[in-house]
């Protein structure tokens, strides 16, 4: 079954280190795949914000934001996010500020209300936990630089951020679909596991949506995992690696490396683990291509979403790249975009994309 995809699909790259490599490969590789994700057709591609986790490289996302924008020339490029408790909203707005001026209307700028997830990084970071409790007041703030309007510090500008642009993304998490709600930006929720909730989630968030100088309209942007494979089980295997690192994480307290499916299959489980790994295999969406088509069909039907945000992530990379190339095909996508605009919800741009984006 081929489906041509009525919402925009994107892709968000977490710079996952495979076992028996390292970080800087890792950020080398995010680098050819954010070329290869243009080169297919999608629209955005973002990477992520992770602070002292051995499988993650991905520690500086505007740093590895610049690095892709300047490797490519008409896939939108952000973050996924930028963990705004973190970091002071100034510095955010100075570094999307230098990113818009450099690469002008392709950039986005997609944030995150966690705050370091151990007492010794944000120590580090000089944060604590309460940072995230301000998160509604900082974007406020950052949003203000922009703007020109903030309040918080009145004699501050951020150069050269005022006057400008970026397309705001927030990412859900606990309160973040009322937050994105009343700033009248684009929400950014899972579509993992928990589709019901999900579902509640978006529709209090499309309920209380406030418009805004940011935003007319809600506008929903499902992100999750999807594997596509020449048979539903090479598309299972593919997210093993993925999900054996989350149960691992969970009870060793950090995420490893990504490792072969081999060693996965390889290892010994205690019950615990097992449980893990198996809860974290639920709500993927994997298989041929007929099955993931019928399959977001589905989601994309029940949730009316506008935009989706493919998040796979595997320790065999040319498995992966071959599994975005059969999404793209059967989303019906023909090669690198011509810069797209923000979303529809944006009042600054003057429609909203029609064709997928990555």
């Amino acid at each position: 079954m081929s489906i041509a995809a009525t919402v925009p699909f994107s892709v968000l790259d977490r710079s996952r280190i495979r076992e028996g490599s390292d970080g800087p490969q890792a950020l080398r590789d995010s680098v050819a795949f954010g070329r290869r994700i243009e080169a297919l057709g999608y629209h955005r591609f973002w990477v992520s914000e992770h602070h002292s986790v051995p499988g993650v490289a991905g520690s500086a996302p505007t740093v590895l934001a610049a690095a892709v924008a300047a490797a490519t020339s008409t896939i939108r490029v952000g973050t996924g996010g930028v963990m705004l408790p973190n970091h002071q909203p100034l510095v955010v707005a100075e570094q999307f500020g230098v990113l818009e001026s450099l690469f002008p209307g392709r950039i986005d700028m997609g944030l995150g209300r966690s705050v370091g997830f151990t007492d010794g990084i944000r120590k580090a970071l000089g944060r604590d936990k309460q940072d995230a409790a301000d998160f509604p007041g900082q974007l406020a703030e950052l949003l203000g630089y922009f703007t020109g309007t903030q309040t918080a510090h009145p004699q501050v500008h951020a150069h050269p951020a005022e006057g400008l642009r970026v397309p705001v993304f927030v990412l859900a998490t606990g309160q973040g679909a009322r937050v994105a709600a009343e700033a009248g930006l684009p929400l950014v929720i899972a579509a993992v596991r928990g589709e019901d909730a999900m579902l509640r989630a978006i529709e209090e968030y499309r309920g209380g949506f406030r418009s805004s100088a940011w935003g007319e309209r809600p506008y929903v942007v499902l992100s999750g995992t999807v594997a596509v494979a020449e048979t539903t089980r090479e598309a299972r295997s593919l997210l093993l690696p993925e999900a054996w690192s989350t149960a691992y994480s969970r009870t060793h307290g950090e995420f490893p490396p990504l490792a072969s499916v081999d060693t996965i299959l390889a290892t010994p489980m205690t019950e615990r683990e097992r449980t893990l790994f198996e809860e974290a295999r639920r709500g993927q969406l994997y298989g041929t291509e007929d099955e993931v088509a019928a399959g977001l069909q589905k989601l994309l039907a029940r949730s009316e979403a506008d935009e989706f945000l493919v998040t796979t992530s595997t320790y065999d990379r040319e498995a992966l790249l071959d599994s975005y190339a059969r999404l793209a095909r059967l989303l019906g996508l023909t090669g690198p975009r011509t810069p797209s605009p923000a979303p529809a919800s944006a009042p600054m741009t003057p429609t909203s994309p029609s064709t997928p984006m990555g």
